[in-house]
């Protein structure tokens, strides 16, 4: 009787042990990091991400932490002198450095993307992008972090990896239901696309109402166990830096060199005088061109329509004929459908001139042209803080912008309102970046996430030993 009550006060024991809540002794989830560079065609930026380590292979669990803008050009811009490439990344990777455990630095997943900027160069000169490459790894492999690799990305990949990462801060793959207590699978049409335009390349990419009939426009995925076709494009040489050389270059050399005024992309009664040479990256064929005009008056009309009428001959609409299926140069798209996030160039010359979603065209059409007519003497001094230079252009980019966006991707008076032009979802800055990083390192699986519910090591153990003791105690009271 003594044996079996004390094996019955055993197991009550243990039972109430296998019952306790363990949350207070828990340990904390380690938590990982990872750095991206996006190298882009004007600048480098460099951001660093953070996550649960137990909560990998979900979806809105990683967090931007910082990031940095690298001074200075792009790196293509380093291609007479590579060791700058290199150097000029020094200082974000020292404040990267700083925003993570010394202890976990070397097994942070570190990677370099070279966009459009970098396209250019290889199809100009490959050895200078090559060394440039080299460079900048030298440069990264000099820090204590684990560093992957610096590629040129493919613009097809620029606009997947995007279209990645605004879904995925959106939990549009899958999310967690509390009341279903398992993973759901938000409705297609939750799933948005996505538009970029850096400063030598533009990107479309979303999800068409029907199938994509021109494969190799096509992404494939298969994320959280859903199929996924996308259209995606890229544009190389309808950025919006490379649109303003092509333009400029095409308006000289129409007109001539000697004082002869460029009316239609600058502001009313901005003039520039003196020599001007254009380096065009993108001229015909894709050539670099290097051009000098000696004594140039550029003189602005302000004449906002001359402008939009210039940047239109930029596009050869005539080549896609009647074909709905085509935006330009005869290039197959099928028709725009669902909500779009419209970021980098699109988001900051809209913001500038405090345009947003919801607006009407015909308003948006009114304040771009409003913009163009101002006399730069006073625009100038409404904004003494903006860089003249960067002033100067806003004129030509929001009509380049609406040009892009009607003419050639098709949006029309109703689906326009369909866009948001915004830079950030949460924390987290909107780009290829983010997409990317999840792609390396499997943050995204095919498979579609269980919900498991484990125990840790002590509330196993309890049970183990509930479990014996019931046994033992059953066979004591058997033999007695």
């Amino acid at each position: 009787t003594a044996i079996i009550g004390a094996l019955i006060g055993l197991s009550i024991i243990a039972l109430v042990l296998s019952l306790v809540k363990v949350e207070d002794v828990t340990l904390p989830p380690t938590v990982k990091y990872g750095m991206v560079f996006d190298a882009g065609s004007s600048h480098t930026s460099l951001f660093v991400y953070e996550w649960d380590s137990d909560k990998e292979n979900d979806t809105g669990v990683v967090s931007q932490t910082l990031s940095c803008d690298v001074q200075g050009q792009g790196i293509s811009s380093y291609a007479n002198d590579p060791p700058k490439a290199g150097d000029s990344l020094r200082e974000c990777l020292n404040k990267a450095l700083k925003a993570s455990p010394a202890a976990k630095q070397r097994d942070v997943p570190t990677y370099l993307g070279e966009t459009a900027g970098m396209r250019l160069l290889r199809e100009q000169n490959s050895s200078a992008a090559d060394q440039v490459l080299a460079e900048v790894g030298k440069t990264m492999q000099e820090y204590p972090v684990a560093f992957k690799a610096a590629r040129i990305l493919m613009g097809e990949e620029e606009g997947a990896y995007g279209w990645i990462t605004i879904n995925y801060l959106l939990d549009s793959f899958t999310k967690y239901s509390p009341k279903a207590h398992t993973w759901v699978h938000p409705e297609a049409a939750s799933i948005l696309g996505a538009l970029d335009l850096g400063g030598a390349s533009t990107q479309i990419s979303f999800m068409p109402e029907g199938s994509v009939t021109n494969w190799s426009e096509a992404s494939k995925f298969t994320l959280y166990g859903y199929n996924y076709s996308i259209y995606t494009h890229s544009y190389l040489c309808y950025g919006q830096n490379e649109m303003l050389k092509r333009l400029a270059k095409e308006l000289i050399s129409v007109r001539g060199e000697l004082g002869v005024p460029q009316t239609t992309i600058l502001l009313a009664s901005e003039r520039r005088t003196g020599s001007l040479k254009l380096v065009c990256l993108c001229g015909r064929g894709n050539h670099r061109i290097t051009e000098s005009f000696r004594n140039v008056t550029l003189e602005g009309r302000g004449n906002a329509s001359g402008c939009l009428a210039a940047i239109k001959k930029l596009f050869n609409f005539s080549a896609c004929g009647q074909r709905q299926d085509c935006t330009f140069d005869g290039i197959y798209q099928p028709p725009v459908s669902g909500q779009f996030i419209a970021f980098s160039a699109f988001y900051y010359n809209f913001k500038f001139l405090n345009l947003t979603r919801g607006q009407p065209l015909a308003a948006v059409r009114e304040t771009i042209e409003h913009f163009c007519t101002r006399n730069w003497e006073d625009l100038s001094s409404s904004y003494p803080k903006e860089n003249p230079g960067r002033l100067s252009k806003y004129c030509a980019n929001t009509n380049y912008i609406l040009t892009l966006l009607l003419d050639a991707y098709k949006f029309n008076e109703t689906s326009w309102n369909n866009i948001f032009f915004q830079m950030k979802v949460g924390s987290a800055d909107v780009g290829w970046m983010l997409g990317y990083m999840l792609n390396l390192t499997n943050m995204i699986p095919a498979e579609a996430p269980a919900w498991v519910k484990g125990h840790v090591p002590s509330l196993w153990a309890a049970a183990v030993v509930f479990i014996f003791l019931t046994l033992a105690l059953g066979l004591a009271a058997l033999l007695l």
